[in-house]
């Protein structure tokens, strides 16, 4: 199924950035990994950057352990999950929350690690019509995905896990929707060095 890239009415992008990023630094007290350096700029700020060029909505930032405020761009929400540590789950929740406030359709969530998903794949993944919409590369499933307000309901209450159980269990809810990018993440230092 081909879909128009197109903004959606009542959307809004949100990147999750709360967790602590432990993998980056393990026992040490050397910075958190969406605050490193990446070609000049923290690595939250490449996907944050993505999200506000797809114009396709709103841009809520999920932050918790790190304070992320001199790393993000202008023109963004920063939404702070008290609960961070209790998993991303409980991240996914405090924007879906603030979905529900301002009315909205849908969110198109993606992740503050993976800065090389451009604004393109946050763009198609929200024009689909689909309850859920998960972008694939080269047959993968990664971010961005778009969650309709009809699957809320759905997303678990706890954990860290966010909306992927919800995606594998309910096949029928899903659409993949082809991008072009690099999905990889930002986990530790090695991964930091391989993308500079």
């Amino acid at each position: 199924m081909t879909v128009e890239a197109r903004p959606l009415a009542g959307t809004a992008a949100v990147i999750l950035a709360a967790g602590a990023g432990s993998r980056f630094n393990p026992g040490e007290d050397a910075g958190h990994k969406l605050l490193a350096g990446l070609h000049g700029r923290p690595v939250v700020w490449w996907s944050v950057v993505a999200a506000l060029e797809a114009d396709i909505g709103p841009v809520w930032v999920v932050t918790g352990a790190a304070d992320l405020a001199g790393a993000l761009p202008s023109g963004v929400v920063r939404l702070a999950n008290e609960q961070w540590s209790s998993g991303q789950a409980s991240s996914l929740r405090t924007a879906v929350s603030k979905a529900r406030q301002a009315g909205l359709e849908a969110v198109v969530v993606g992740l503050g690690d993976q800065p090389f998903i451009g604004a393109e794949a946050w763009r198609s993944v929200a024009a689909s019509s689909s309850p859920i919409a998960v972008a694939i590369y080269n047959g993968r499933r990664r971010n961005p995905v778009r969650l309709s307000s009809t699957v809320w309901e759905l997303l678990p209450a706890a954990g860290d896990e966010g909306a992927r159980g919800l995606i594998k269990n309910r096949p029928d809810l899903v659409e993949e929707v082809p991008c072009l990018g690099e999905p990889a993440d930002i986990d530790t230092r090695e991964d930091l060095t391989r993308w500079s």
